[in-house]
């Protein structure tokens, strides 16, 4: 029975994780000045450059994987990003006890993201994908 639903839970599969990042890229490039104020709090350089580098990655990738277009560097670049923001960003080990939990918290949700990032970019976009329609069938996974 599940295999019947195969491609239309990978569709919704791939959805949900690009929503993420479709929402957070729209906010972060409508709010430049906030993004870079909170990655300079973060230490990083050039943080107006980063703010639009990453709204865009984070807009164009997700919309990438929500169509399964090159969804696999897409997914592969946005899941080693999520990986590095949370190591920067919600550093649960070294903020006050009050804060802790939340972080924590967000950087197990990133970790989970990115996991399913790796997967994507493992096993491709599915046969419901732009991928798919640009890969002869002899040649899909």
């Amino acid at each position: 029975m599940l295999d019947n639903l195969k491609s239309p839970l990978v569709v919704v599969g791939r959805v949900l994780l690009a929503l993420m990042f479709i929402l957070a890229g729209l906010s972060k490039l409508t709010n430049i000045a906030g993004t870079a104020g909170y990655i300079a709090s973060g230490g990083l350089p050039a943080p107006m450059l980063l703010a639009v580098v990453v709204g865009l990655l984070e807009l164009l990738g997700g919309l990438a994987i929500a169509v399964g277009f090159h969804a696999r560097w897409a997914a592969l670049a946005l899941g080693l990003f999520t990986l590095l923001a949370s190591v920067l960003f919600h550093r649960y080990w070294a903020v006050p006890a009050d804060q802790a939990m939340v972080q924590q918290l967000m950087f197990m949700k990133n970790l989970s993201v990115a996991g399913g990032m790796f997967i994507v970019a493992a096993l491709g976009a599915g046969p419901a994908s732009l991928d798919a329609r640009r890969t002869p069938r002899l040649t899909r996974a």
